[in-house]
């Protein structure tokens, strides 16, 4: 049988290792045995043994953020380090279903292959695409075959919902925008921060009860999301950002107040103040 060009893009050679790498079959055929072992019920770790896909899920989340943490810091050793505790608890979780008989690693990588094949078929196949933009409309026009062929037929079917508030915000309003709800220009989008920050003021003033200012500040928030994805930033990256440039700026306000044997609490807001406008000067 002659050989087919489409069957060469679709099994593509790995690339070449960077020099010095640990060989990656070896290493993850390690790292499964070891996942075995622990949870092996006689000589594993007591642990582990303990463990379910419900207590282990709250780990996976905050390796995630650590991961995206090390990359904010750009810290390559600390990601490295990072990225292998992610990895785990993706062994860790098909460990534990395939114990159950449901699926096991190379199921979930498996998976992943075929849908990356599947969704770049300007790659492994004949399809053609003319840039960035254009790799993404094919891409959400094949999740929405995907999610059709699983009954996902509404537009915010199929969105995680345990996602960070800020980034499923982003993601529903990127949906909805797709057939054509949204604002027209990030102008109109001021304009309704504008109004939504009016009527969390008219609450503040009215004295509302927590009920209703968890309503408007909410409104507030999900419309400041929609103005970042207007104008094509991540929210939630937006934000970590600044939680980074907060906590930088205060710890060098509290080094200032050290070199006089103070602390934060024995300050004035005044003093505090000036030693903030000072620190947005000297720090970024």
């Amino acid at each position: 049988m002659e050989d087919d060009p489409a069957q060469r893009r679709a099994a593509p050679s790995p690339p070449a290792s960077t020099a010095g790498a640990v060989p990656a079959d070896g290493a993850i055929d390690r790292l499964l045995t070891i996942m075995a072992r622990l949870r092996d019920p006689v000589g594993g770790c007591p642990w582990d043994l303990e463990q379910s896909f419900a207590t282990i899920a709250p780990h996976t989340i905050e390796e995630a953020y650590e991961v995206a943490d090390a990359i904010e810091r750009a810290d390559m050793a600390d990601l490295r380090d990072e990225l292998g505790d992610l990895l785990l608890q993706v062994v860790f979780h098909a460990r534990m279903a395939e114990e159950a008989g449901q699926f096991g690693f190379g199921d979930v990588a498996a998976a992943i292959a075929d849908k990356l094949v599947r969704r770049h078929p300007h790659v492994f196949g004949d399809a053609t695409v003319v840039d960035a933009a254009d790799q993404t409309d094919a891409w959400e026009a094949q999740k929405k075959r995907e999610r059709a062929a699983k009954a996902h037929h509404g537009v915010l079917d199929g969105l995680t919902s345990g996602l960070p508030a800020t980034t499923r915000a982003q993601k529903m309003g990127n949906r909805v925008a797709r057939v054509g709800f949204d604002w027209p220009d990030p102008n109109r989008l001021l304009d309704k921060v504008q109004e939504e920050l009016d009527e969390v003021r008219a609450e503040v003033n009215a004295d509302a009860p927590t009920a209703r200012l968890m309503d408007e500040v909410g409104d507030l928030m999900f419309t400041c999301v929609q103005l970042a994805r207007k104008l094509e930033v991540d929210a939630e990256s937006a934000l970590r950002h600044t939680n980074a440039k907060f906590e930088r700026r205060f710890r060098h306000l509290e080094a200032r107040l050290a070199e006089s044997d103070r602390a934060a609490e024995d300050a004035t807001l005044e003093e505090m103040e000036a030693l903030w406008q000072q620190a947005k000067g000297v720090v970024g």
